[in-house]
């Protein structure tokens, strides 16, 4: 008999195996930082999510999108959001864990620990991380309003309830945010959504959100014009009186990626809000906020970057073409090396800034934060998509259809971008902080310059560095700069805690001239096979 349907020459599913422990990079960058306590937390949780189960759930969660139902059988208003099993299943097993919670339980390098934990859980699923990481970001700016803060802090335990009850009654609670207008954007100060005082005072609040994130989240920070200008408000989905508040969902976003997350539009009409800080000091109160989701734009995007990384080298290894393995011939030897190290390089960096939150207290560290938390946002973000597409192509037509990941990972891609300001808001927020804190260059300079001495090329791009810092950027130049900031800071993270490979290949290649703006163009010095094997998952 003749088999036509013989399967060979396919590498074998990559499921069913730890994400953390194959993962060498960041294993041996979390050394550098005090998260010893969490070892074990980091090698349970990576097992977990590379189980079949858990990857299944990644997979039909984007497949059945979230769907709205506005009104129930009788004609009530109920903006209600219905989600497939396995969305409500992810945010058990994130809430579980807390990655929405860690920073906020005293454990000393926790914002590190949750950072790792939030990286890993990306590669399986990214759309929920979005009231994760609204619900982790909340907490700085709600206490600036103490009573508040005393309420619903307390709300926030390790229990997903997705329930639709009033607060005061569930087992935990996710928080959303609100502030964008279908006319501002990001000129958050051109809403015009107003707020009106009461006796009590609590407020009244009449307007729209063109991007409502986790419209089901039980609490929500919104940005309205009140009298004495524009404030921050916590609105949540249920009044004190028991009643639903004045929230109506208009519709979902049919989005490119980051489906199985319910983003929407909403509208406002006498909703119940309560003050979060003062009149007029809404943009200060929310950007306490944007920082930490800023830092999770880092976390998700260094995410997304590895598990491609992840599946090309494993396509790679496991797949023969004119005449030898994939991963043995050198062209393809160039693309992974260099796939790889814009990988670790991300991981890196994003594990650095995460260390800066952990230093309260420590003014130099809240400097480093203020600069690079906006320039890590900027530049690993913008790296994601053509790396994941790179990586796409390793798998050819394999990687273009939607059994594989990498369809739902580059669609994902762009997100994080967009997120929380799109590429020109933060590099002039990058130059907006160098002026306004002039002190800040000194720091980030200080932070590069730690690996001084280590290579004659690294030393001269931090000379031109600190000649450019030294200068008065130009809007127009923006980016320039803050790409080279962010090479520089990433550079001198592997000169000091990377492999020789890495950190050499790294600076030849970025730091050094020559740099195409395509992937596989590593110089022909360079030792693809110790890069290689370093990221790939070794099953």
């Amino acid at each position: 008999m003749n088999t036509t349907h013989e399967v060979f020459n396919q590498p074998p599913p990559l499921v069913d195996y730890n994400l953390f422990v194959s993962d060498r990079a960041v294993v041996d960058h979390l050394s550098h930082y005090p998260v010893g306590w969490a070892s074990d937390l980091f090698t349970e949780f990576g097992e977990r999510i590379g189980s079949s189960e858990v990857l299944a759930w990644g997979f039909e969660s984007n497949r059945y999108p979230p769907v709205l139902q506005t009104h129930d059988p009788n004609g009530h208003r109920i903006d209600e959001v219905d989600f497939h099993p396995s969305y409500h299943s992810l945010m058990t097993l994130s809430m579980q864990y807390g990655l929405h919670s860690l920073p906020w339980e005293n454990e000393a390098g926790a914002y590190v620990a949750r950072a790792a934990l939030f990286y890993l859980m990306a590669q399986v699923e990214a759309g929920h991380g979005c009231p994760i990481s609204m619900t982790t970001s909340v907490v700085p700016s709600l206490r600036r309003q103490p009573d508040l803060a005393a309420i619903w802090e307390a709300r926030i335990t390790r229990n997903y309830d997705p329930s639709v009850r009033p607060a005061e009654f569930k087992a935990g609670v996710t928080f959303g945010m609100a502030l964008t207008e279908k006319q501002g954007g990001s000129d958050v100060r051109s809403n015009t959504s107003g707020a009106t005082e009461k006796s009590d005072g609590t407020y009244t609040i009449t307007g729209h959100k063109w991007f409502c994130s986790a419209p089901m989240s039980d609490a929500f920070l919104v940005l309205a014009q009140a009298p004495g200008g524009l404030t921050c408000f916590l609105m949540p989905r249920w009044k004190p009186d028991g009643r639903r508040n004045e929230v109506s969902i208009q519709r979902l976003k049919d989005k490119l990626g980051n489906r199985s997350n319910a983003s929407s539009e909403i509208e406002f009409r006498e909703a119940f809000g309560e003050r979060v800080g003062d009149e007029g000091d809404g943009v200060r109160v929310i950007v306490e906020m944007i920082n930490h989701t800023r830092l999770d734009c880092v976390l998700g995007s260094a995410g997304l970057m590895r598990q491609a990384v992840v599946q090309a080298t494993h396509h790679a290894a496991h797949r023969t073409a004119f005449g030898g393995i994939l991963v043995d011939q050198p062209a393809m030897q160039n693309v992974l090396s260099d796939l790889a190290l814009e990988s670790e390089a991300a991981t890196a960096v994003m594990l650095r800034i995460a260390h800066s939150f952990d230093s309260k207290g420590d003014a130099g560290e809240e400097l480093f934060r203020r600069l690079a938390t906006p320039v890590a946002k900027y530049w690993v973000t913008k790296r994601t998509p053509g790396l994941v597409y790179e990586a796409l192509e390793c798998l050819g037509g394999n990687g273009y259809v939607e059994e594989s990941i990498m369809p739902r990972l580059f669609r994902e891609s762009p997100v994080n971008a967009v997120w929380e300001g799109s590429g020109n808001v933060i590099a002039l927020d990058v130059l907006r902080a160098l002026e306004k804190s002039p002190e800040t260059a000194e720091v980030f300079l200080v932070e590069v310059g730690r690996a001084r001495g280590a290579d004659t090329r690294l030393d001269r791009a931090l000379d031109d560095l600190g000649t450019a810092l030294q200068s008065a950027p130009s809007e127009s130049r923006a980016r320039y700069l803050v790409e080279s900031m962010a090479l520089a800071l990433q550079a001198s993270l592997l000169a000091r805690h990377a492999p020789n490979e890495v950190a050499d290949a790294f600076i030849a290649s970025r730091l050094a001239g020559g740099r195409s703006g395509l992937y596989g163009s590593l110089p022909a010095a360079v030792d693809f096979r110790p890069i290689i094997d370093r990221a790939r998952p070794n099953v």
